[in-house]
């Protein structure tokens, strides 16, 4: 699959992280960019979309990142999930890995981070 292929869900409480990785993934060329404020969006933008690659917050309202990462990966098993987070690192991690999750990014996030999780997405590789 060629990167631009791609759909993406950046899911993230902060309006400025959301709005900075989303305009940073569109710059790779992948115009299927979709986000969500909260857990339960993110779980209802994943159900209605199916993206290739979803970026998810853990410390998120309603429900959380992890909460959210569950719901997901019960509708859909072949999900990729990547976790970040800034707070409680070693607890988080061991949840997220548990629940699911493909990997795991300590926040801030880099671009260049960003770029390889989704070259290695639309190689197969994650």
């Amino acid at each position: 699959m060629k990167l631009e292929e791609m759909s993406v869900l950046v899911c993230d409480d902060s309006m400025f992280a959301r709005k900075s990785l989303c305009m940073y993934i569109a710059t790779l060329g992948i115009k299927n960019v979709y986000e969500a404020a909260d857990g339960q969006e993110a779980v209802e933008k994943y159900k209605a979309n199916k993206p290739d690659v979803v970026f998810m917050d853990i410390v998120m309202p309603v429900i959380t990142g992890i909460e959210a990462l569950t719901q997901i990966k019960e509708f859909d098993p072949e999900a990729k999930v990547i976790m970040a987070s800034s707070v409680g690192t070693q607890n988080h991690l061991k949840s997220a890995i548990k629940a699911g999750a493909a990997d795991f990014l300590q926040k801030p996030i880099s671009n260049e981070q960003v770029k390889q999780i989704l070259e290695n997405a639309a190689k197969g590789v994650i």
